[in-house]
């Protein structure tokens, strides 16, 4: 079986993986870009999603890898009033990773597979092309903003959150830093997510109507909610605008979106990779169940994946929506009530422990 995928980020490269693991041939196309993936990008993995890539897609050394054993949710408008915890007495909640990193680590094993073949593109002639010459079983398509993806994947529910989303790494004074921080201020959003006993990755989601997207301002701003950290040095800022959507139809005839194509959701949860995750697994079982039972892998496992998975990143990304909604509508009104209901709620362990479950492992039905 011959597969291609386009595409040069993260999602690209680790579905190649999993192909290749099953012997199935990979070639990549992607734009002549370098390849230098800002160094202030992490990752969170969940803990079931970390051990599905650790079995059956790439080993990721533990000194790559930053464990967090409880977040800590927080509130401007209590005064920075504690109201939601998770923790897990025996286990992490998930772990951080540098987009760079994991990007290295794929492409190295990748490049020593006689199954993978990396090809760059050098204009669009090279979409219609691969479409005509009907060379491959199976085309996926990563990339959001190319002909394909504008000609076949156009038919979504697309959302701005006229945010932008602000990265940064903090070098701090050593302590020890194994809890997550949100904090849900009147400007957006704001994440302290550790990556070592001395740096911690900063994501803010701005509300661009607020007129603060000075980067000095937004620096200021950091500071400003800094939680605890002594620091030291703060890395360049780097930013993207964010924006929710759902693909309606997964694929058209052999090509199937992946990735941003198919799902994009704000990042105030972190789950963004671990809803590729997900799919990428439901993907491999489709395609190994194929194999074993000696069937012809063709297009009818792009139906059964759309069928297997549509809804369920539907219902999983409205959830997401809801809690970013719930906390922008809360942030405009004078009425703390909201916050402390929630924090009331979040004092039942079965409410905390079920949001857990659901972040770890996604919807399961």
């Amino acid at each position: 079986m011959n597969v291609c995928i386009i595409g040069g980020g993260l999602t690209s490269l680790t579905l190649a993986k999993i192909l290749i693991n099953k012997k199935i041939n990979v070639h990549i196309y992607q734009k002549n870009i370098k390849n230098n993936l800002p160094t202030t990008r992490t990752l969170g993995i969940s803990q079931d999603n970390l051990k599905y890539i650790g079995k059956e897609i790439q080993n990721i050394p533990k000194k790559n890898l930053w464990h967090i054993n409880k977040i800590e949710i927080f509130s401007e408008k209590l005064s920075r009033d504690k109201i939601l915890n998770f923790e897990k007495k025996k286990d992490n909640l998930f772990y951080i990773i540098k987009n760079n990193i994991l990007y290295k680590l794929l492409t190295n094993k990748l490049s020593k597979s006689k199954f993978y073949n990396k090809k760059i593109i050098k204009n669009d002639i090279f979409y219609k092309k691969i479409l005509k010459e009907n060379k491959y079983n199976l085309i996926i398509n990563c990339d959001p903003k190319n002909i394909i993806a504008k000609k076949y994947f156009l038919k979504k529910i697309d959302k701005k959150y006229n945010n932008f989303a602000y990265t940064v790494i903090l070098n701090h004074k050593k302590i020890k830093n194994n809890t997550a921080i949100q904090i849900f201020s009147k400007h957006g959003p704001i994440a302290f997510l550790p990556i070592s006993n001395t740096e911690t990755s900063v994501v803010y989601s701005v509300d661009v109507t607020k007129n603060i997207c000075d980067k000095e301002k937004i620096i200021n701003l950091i500071k400003k909610h800094n939680p605890k950290y002594i620091i030291k040095k703060i890395s360049n800022l780097n930013k993207f605008e964010l924006k929710s959507s759902n693909l309606r139809n997964y694929y058209h005839k052999n090509v199937v979106a992946f990735g941003d194509c198919l799902h994009k959701i704000h990042p105030l949860a972190g789950q963004g990779f671990n809803m590729t995750i997900r799919d990428i697994k439901a993907f491999s079982n489709i395609i190994e169940n194929r194999i074993n039972l000696g069937l012809q892998l063709d297009t009818s496992i792009l139906e059964e994946f759309e069928k297997k998975t549509k809804h369920i990143n539907f219902i999983f990304s409205s959830g997401i929506d809801f809690i970013y909604e719930f906390f922008n509508f809360n942030k405009d009104i004078e009425n703390k009530n909201l916050n402390r209901v929630l924090k009331f709620i979040g004092k039942n362990k079965t409410f905390t422990n079920l949001l857990v479950k659901y972040a770890d492992k996604g919807i399961e039905i």
